[in-house]
């Protein structure tokens, strides 16, 4: 190994001892510290050779030291660029000129999210913005709802979401134009430049301006309860089970059902209370196997009929059903078809409002399920797909209702622009007590779905890998060699959606397949994964029929990725 301290003027041991020098966080210096004293070249490397940018979920990454990971420094000198790009940009709006931006900041339960939050507002402050904290670990939607109803120039979430422990991250909401949406291109851009402005000065690693915060109030939050409540279309008794994944949505749902007239759920104690080492679910995502397996046991022994999770920042709902077998869980695509398919027929929660205030159209992210096209196409709504991400999808013009496959799910565009795994539960729960008063259950509105605009089902391969690089080489390789079948089914047609269109261009292939079959390929955003999204359709004319068929297609089509992506 070579030692970084024997070459005079190392960039790696140069810029790890300037790093040393505005730390406050005696626990990274330390880190810091003992990669030098060990003269540890790729601890180094891996800390202080590049820097973290901005994903499809804004930054994400491990907490430690150095530019590459999550830590004091990173949010300070993050938000001292995001305060420049706020100053500038709002300086010629009129209504700022005078009063100057406004900002304000959340975060969840994980380790270092409070101070991280504290950092950030008080980087602002100094930089003269005025700046409202949440009073507390809250919801990612408590602080996207934050942005519209406080009008804030921007608002700062710090989450990662329903990444791993060891992980942080930093989401940026814009306000003004963007309307609290995450920001796209041209703003990413202009941020990452004034980041990067900040950091050749050697500059925004001060403490900011704690003094000048000003903590937000509970009557945000009731607010917020309020608008969420209001989602709920009926009353009414229905046994089920809840669980928070050891984040912060407890108290946020409690409060929300409590105001709609909803049931209280039975919920998972062992998941309750926010806990930032997850220690029951490693991986606190809802979709990862095992991680509802305390929820489908407090289920059984309640006898409820119905578990919904959220993701630890609960911004994601996990919906699961019992069957003859056990408790399942629905995909994404399963859920954002149930809510896709109320909505818009007019009988669920918000078609109504929505419809009333111009809302027209039903989207979802490219790698979600065609079905919710054919809903709209059956019950006369505009369908728009988007490039994966909220930031995009909360950008529709007229948006009625808005999903991706990742669990997902956005029911109110006047209120939040963002993904909400609290108001899709109400809406959800409601939906399953309108049912239970008809005698009916959320599975019997699946198969009344799939008789009228057929079984759609699908599947996704990860692909890890340790390389970042690795990920962009299979899809090249893909482009230099694009396959003619899939699974035994041609490929009728391909799109490189690097090649951008109706959409802004991404790393991305999408292969049409015969029989409404589809196959999509990407990177992901937020994870070093490849993902295979596999789509499936049948119109077989039994429900037996229709669900073998699909299952075949999915399995033929699901042997052939190792194939597919060269191994």
């Amino acid at each position: 190994m070579t030692d970084p301290s024997s070459t005079p003027g190392h960039p790696l041991e140069a810029a790890a001892r300037a790093w040393l020098a505005v730390d406050p966080d005696p626990v990274t210096r330390a880190e810091t510290a003992a990669l030098l004293a060990a003269h540890d070249e790729v601890g180094l490397a891996a800390r202080f050779g590049g820097r973290l940018v901005f994903g499809t979920a804004g930054l994400r990454g491990p907490l430690g030291a150095g530019p590459l990971r999550m830590n004091r420094v990173v949010v300070r000198q993050t938000t001292a660029g995001l305060a420049r790009f706020l100053l500038r940009r709002d300086a010629a709006d009129s209504r700022d000129a005078l009063e100057g931006p406004t900002a304000v900041v959340g975060y969840d339960g994980r380790h270092n999210s409070q101070v991280f939050a504290q950092d950030a507002a008080a980087v602002l402050a100094a930089a003269g913005i005025a700046v409202t904290l949440l009073p507390r670990a809250l919801p990612t939607p408590v602080l996207a709802f934050a942005v519209r109803d406080l009008d804030a120039s921007a608002g700062v979430m710090i989450t990662a979401s329903h990444n791993p422990a060891a992980d942080n991250g930093y989401k940026l909401y814009l306000g003004g134009a963007d309307a609290g949406s995450q920001l796209v291109s041209p703003a990413d851009a202009q941020v990452l430049a004034a980041i990067d402005a900040v950091v050749a000065e050697g500059a925004g690693a001060g403490p900011g301006d704690p003094g000048a915060v000003t903590v937000a109030g509970e009557d945000l939050l009731d607010r917020y309860v309020a608008a969420t409540a209001a989602l709920a279309s009926t009353v009414g008794e229905l046994p089920w089970v809840y669980t928070p994944m050891h984040g912060v949505g407890l108290n946020t749902v409690r409060r929300v059902l409590s105001a709609a007239g909803l049931p209280s759920p039975s919920v998972v104690a062992e998941q309750a209370e926010p806990d930032p080492d997850f220690p029951t679910a490693p991986f606190p995502n809802p979709e990862e196997p095992g991680t509802l397996d305390l929820a489908f046991a407090l289920a059984s022994a309640t006898g409820a009929e119905l578990v919904l999770a959220n993701d630890p920042d609960a911004d994601r709902l996990a919906v699961a059903l019992p069957t003859p077998a056990g408790w399942r869980r629905l995909t994404g695509n399963e859920v954002g078809l149930l809510l896709g398919w109320r909505i818009a027929q007019g009988a669920g929660p918000v078609a109504g409002p929505s419809r009333a205030s111009g809302g027209s159209t039903l989207a979802c992210s490219i790698v979600s399920t065609p079905g919710l096209a054919r809903i709209a196409e059956r019950f006369g709504f505009v369908a728009t797909e988007t490039l994966t991400g909220f930031k995009w999808t909360s950008r529709v013009p007229g948006l009625l209702f808005g999903f991706e496959e990742a669990l997902g799910y956005l029911v109110d565009a006047d209120a939040v622009h963002d993904k909400d795994g609290v108001s899709a539960l109400v809406v959800l729960l409601s939906i399953a007590i309108e049912l239970r008063a008809e005698g009916r259950t959320l599975a019997d509105l699946q198969t009344e779905i799939e008789e009228a605009i057929g079984r759609h089902d699908s599947d996704q391969v990860s692909i890890r890998v340790d390389d970042l690089a690795a990920l962009g080489a299979m899809t090249d390789a893909l482009r230099a060699a694009p396959p003619a079948s899939i699974g035994g089914l041609e490929v009728l047609a391909a799109d490189d959606l690097a090649a951008g269109g109706d959409l802004p261009p991404t790393d991305a292939l999408r292969y049409h397949l015969a029989g409404s079959a589809r196959v999509i390929v990407r990177p992901s955003g937020t994870e070093p994964k490849l993902k295979v999204y596999l789509d499936v359709m049948s119109e077989a004319p039994t429900a037996e029929a229709r669900a073998a068929e699909t299952s075949a297609t999915l399995a033929a089509l699901r042997a052939a990725v190792p194939t597919l992506l060269g191994g």
